[in-house]
């Protein structure tokens, strides 16, 4: 039986130390099924446990400041690979996510309705720090940003199949990181679509602290918002 306070998880038959071995697992990317069958836990619990993890990765995600420095900024979309009818910008079906990525450092994700000036712009002022160097493609909805007061604003044109330019114009980070998070989702098999939010947000929170220890990470997370 186990007494005293949990200080990971509140009313349940959970010893912290089954806790802390289903965080260390789930840190470890191991999927739900097989976190339940090394632990000895239900699915279900084990499920329950991890979305409220990943509420909790979302919440300290959306907790940081603004990225300063050299940033780059672009938008993706996550979805289905085929569709019939338009691709790219505005293709039917998508979830289109915003991104902001400071170079060697963290990343900002941000589901969004539609790829509008003043959609983008808003997050870009709310996630960049003015006099910040701005890296973008050539989409026009990215123009002006150094009128907003931010210092400098390179642009790479995709259209003209140019990616990089003198080695440091490019927005070869944020892109690398739309390949690992879809990657990543594509193992999911499916993922529902009230879901997607939280485990974009993981994948958010795994790049930003893919040089530190994660475990301990989330077991912070955990302790000082415990789980229910």
């Amino acid at each position: 039986m186990v007494t005293g306070r949990n200080r990971y998880i509140a009313r349940s038959h959970l010893s912290e130390a089954k806790v802390r071995q289903i965080v260390r697992l789930f840190a470890m990317d191991l999927e739900a099924t097989k976190i339940a069958a090394l632990t000895g836990v239900s699915r279900r619990v084990i499920n329950r446990i991890l979305t409220q993890v990943r509420a909790r990765m979302a919440a300290a995600s959306e907790a940081q400041g603004p990225l300063r420095g050299t940033v780059e900024v672009d938008e993706s979309y996550f979805g289905p690979s085929r569709r019939r009818g338009k691709r790219g910008r505005g293709a039917p079906g998508k979830t289109i996510v915003f991104g902001v990525l400071k170079r060697q450092g963290h990343v900002y994700t941000q589901i969004v309705p539609n790829v509008k000036r003043a959609t983008l712009r808003a997050i870009i002022r709310g996630r960049v720090a003015l006099k910040s160097i701005v890296h973008s493609d050539s989409y026009i909805a990215y123009q002006g940003l150094v009128d907003l007061g931010y210092q400098k604003h390179f642009r790479v044109r995709h259209h003209d199949h140019e990616f990089a330019r003198r080695r440091t114009v490019h927005i070869n980070g944020i892109e690398s990181f739309w390949s690992t998070a879809k990657t990543r989702l594509a193992k999911r098999r499916g993922i529902r679509h009230e879901y997607f939010y939280l485990h974009l947000k993981e994948c958010e929170f795994r790049f930003n602290h893919r040089r530190g220890n994660l475990y301990q990470a989330l077991l912070d997370l955990v302790r000082k918002s415990p789980l229910k």
